[in-house]
């Protein structure tokens, strides 16, 4: 007898109770971003997040344990959507060099919205519990960032993968120091980009 065609658990759309899981998830981030971006991550408290996002205290647990969890929630979408743009932007500059800061430009630009809670996101990252859901996004999208630089580095087929892996790695951590860096605190997106390139220009091949 021929399968019958039909919904599958797959193609069905989200139950009342994920919709409503997903609603708060938004509200959450809307709250954070709103309150984060207008006065810190610091001076925030987890029970105005909770009051802005119309929620419990208790409920906002469920989707980050800690504030440092609900800046990563945050700050891994702009991420996410910067890296984005920096790979399409990439695609077409075809100098190695120009082509990983077409990459790198943006993931500064995001980071760099809110000084503070841009050098708070990164210490998250390097410090926070690999265990918690957030976390490991916000190192993954590292790992992302670092493959799309590899990507760049061996389109003319002169670099091995191995070395393309291990200079991106390079420039990852090239990048992170200089955004985090305290006496970068005050220098603009321009100058801390131009920072970043020349010490890449140094550890790329040619």
């Amino acid at each position: 007898m021929p399968l019958t065609s039909g919904p599958t658990a797959s193609s069905k759309a989200p139950g009342r109770r994920e919709r409503n899981k997903q609603a708060k998830l938004e509200r959450i981030m809307a709250a954070a971003t709103e309150l984060f971006a207008a006065r810190g991550v610091d001076e925030v408290t987890t029970q105005e997040i909770a009051d802005k996002a119309d929620i419990g205290a208790g409920t906002l647990f469920l989707y980050a344990k800690t504030k440092g969890e609900l800046l990563l929630l945050v700050q891994n979408s702009t991420y996410a959507e910067a890296l984005v743009d920096g790979k399409r932007a990439a695609e077409g500059v075809a100098d190695p060099l120009d082509a990983v800061m077409a990459i790198v430009r943006p993931v500064v630009e995001c980071n760099r919205k809110q000084v503070d809670n841009g050098r708070t996101y990164l210490r998250e990252m390097v410090f926070g519990d690999p265990a918690e859901p957030h976390h490991r996004e916000a190192l993954g999208l590292t790992l992302q960032t670092e493959e799309a630089v590899a990507a760049v580095l061996q389109r003319d087929g002169s670099v091995t993968a191995q070395d393309a892996a291990a200079r991106a790695r390079i420039v990852s951590a090239i990048m992170f120091i200089a955004m985090a860096a305290s006496f970068n605190a005050a220098k603009p997106v321009d100058d801390v980009v131009q920072e970043i390139r020349g010490q890449v220009r140094a550890v790329l091949p040619g």
